[in-house]
């Protein structure tokens, strides 16, 4: 005796809808937990680089002053600061293929527009040249010209930057009289002070934002004093 057919019962066009209904919902959670998850790599990645390019450009600063090489007879050379912008003369790393000495760098750094800029000349072997360069440096930190900024490097954006000499046992300014000849107006002695204290302070915009501090000390130097 043949069974009789069973109705196979299927979804009614409601219980569509409201399936639907969830799965765009489920649908938009996830995307929205998906692209918050996004936003926080991209913010976190750009953190990190923001932290390697502060931290590549500190140990540049550290490489220039380790470096730096006091020339007799050229005033102010080795370490000059007139409140605006830090030169220095400083031995040079580029190798010459003949295996001579590579000579030396002038090198600034000022703070132009809001931005950190370093500024560093060709290497040199020539006193001439040296004092030639050691002028451009200055006159780069206050009015460049275009030759002048064909030669700089923009390093990051800051807000403001300050510079301390130890001289004497001392924190003293950079242009207070223990780092003159004795008489106003006086250019700087060309000793170099036995360290220097860089404050600088990063913008919000860089998710840095606060005041860093980096001390450098002279090579060889011992505070004998109590």
């Amino acid at each position: 005796m043949p069974q009789p057919m069973q109705r196979q019962r299927g979804f009614t066009l409601i219980e569509l809808l409201i399936a639907l209904t969830l799965m765009a919902v489920l649908a938009g959670l996830g995307w929205r937990g998906l692209d918050s998850l996004m936003r926080t790599r991209e913010q976190t990645q750009a953190h990190v680089d923001q932290t390697a390019v502060l931290q590549t450009v500190l140990a540049q600063w550290q490489a220039d002053l380790n470096a730096v090489q006091a020339v007799p007879g050229i005033a102010d050379a080795g370490v000059s600061w007139d409140g605006r912008t830090l030169r220095l003369t400083r031995h040079a790393t580029a190798a010459r293929a003949d295996g001579a000495d590579a000579g030396v760098w002038v090198v600034g750094w000022t703070l132009r527009d809001s931005q950190w800029v370093r500024w560093q000349s060709a290497p040199l072997t020539s006193r001439s040249a040296l004092q030639q360069a050691w002028v451009q440096a200055e006159r780069w930190g206050r009015n460049p010209s275009s030759d002048d900024a064909a030669l700089e490097v923009v390093l990051l954006p800051l807000e403001a930057w300050q510079l301390t000499y130890f001289r004497s046992n001392a924190w003293t300014h950079p242009l207070s009289s223990s780092g003159t000849s004795g008489s106003p107006g006086a250019a700087p002695i060309s000793t170099l002070p036995d360290a220097i204290r860089l404050q600088i302070d990063v913008p919000a915009r860089t998710g840095l934002r606060g005041q860093l501090t980096l001390d450098w000390v002279r090579p060889h130097f011992s505070n004998t004093k109590s």
